[in-house]
């Protein structure tokens, strides 16, 4: 099957003043799957994410989205958006965030239900009516995680979504995430735990701006011949290094 481009990114460069934080990089995020950008800090994976979103531009090269150039407000709605720092309304409880998020999505239809189902996704249900001044940090992503799945949107962009979660909520989450795959949503996750990419059906490895694999787990842990996700990174920085 012939799997429809969600993200296509085609020989994109990217710099900051003479540091350069993305080089030649080319890759796609297919309709069906789930695909896990991995790397160091400062290996490049939140300026992808950005020039995904259109929050930045690459200087070469050209990304599209559902097959336009970003930024484009109207392509917004059709992209669930977790970024590594919690954008919430701190005054407001967590009911009334996701009530407020999808709105903005324009989620009128059956918001309620929409609301509780993500709510048990991130297993916040007994707590939708605390302030969310009162949360844990853990607490805090688990509810942006939940704004981010609002609607099923075609497209998931999270970046480091479990951080601060626990192992189970964790599990729990990423058999949610699967779910939306095999229903034909797009998913794109950074990640630093590394057992969390052998759960990806392809995963991208950035190291130093330099897109140095691109494969299944299976085919990567093949191709380093290691057994693991973690040796394959381990093994691909010390070949760079």
């Amino acid at each position: 099957m012939v799997l429809s481009e969600i993200i296509k990114l085609q020989h994109v460069h990217k710099s900051f003043g003479a540091h350069i934080v993305l080089n030649n990089v080319s890759f796609q995020v297919n309709a069906g799957e789930i695909v896990g950008l991995i790397g160091p800090s400062g290996a490049g994976k939140s300026t992808i994410i950005k020039i995904i979103l259109g929050m930045e531009q690459a200087d070469q090269g050209v990304a599209t989205v559902f097959n336009t150039q970003m930024p484009n407000r109207k392509l917004l709605n059709n992209i669930g958006y977790m970024a590594q720092s919690d954008a919430l309304y701190t005054s407001l409880t967590a009911r009334e965030n996701l009530a407020f998020f999808a709105q903005m999505n324009n989620l009128t239809q059956n918001q309620t239900a929409e609301i509780d189902r993500v709510a048990s996704v991130v297993d916040l249900t007994s707590d939708l009516n605390t302030r969310v001044q009162d949360f844990s940090g853990g607490m805090k992503r688990r509810l942006s995680l939940a704004i981010a799945l609002l609607g099923q949107p075609d497209l998931l962009v999270l970046d480091e979504p479990t951080v601060g979660i626990d192992p189970a909520l964790r599990q729990k989450i990423w058999q949610e995430l699967a779910r939306l795959r095999d229903n034909g949503q797009a998913i794109l996750v950074t990640t630093h735990v590394m057992e969390e990419a052998e759960l990806t059906d392809r995963v991208a490895l950035l190291l130093g701006g330099d897109l140095i694999a691109n494969d299944t787990p299976h085919a990567l842990e093949a191709a380093y011949q290691v057994t693991s996700i973690e040796q394959v990174f381990l093994k691909a920085e010390e070949q760079q290094s």
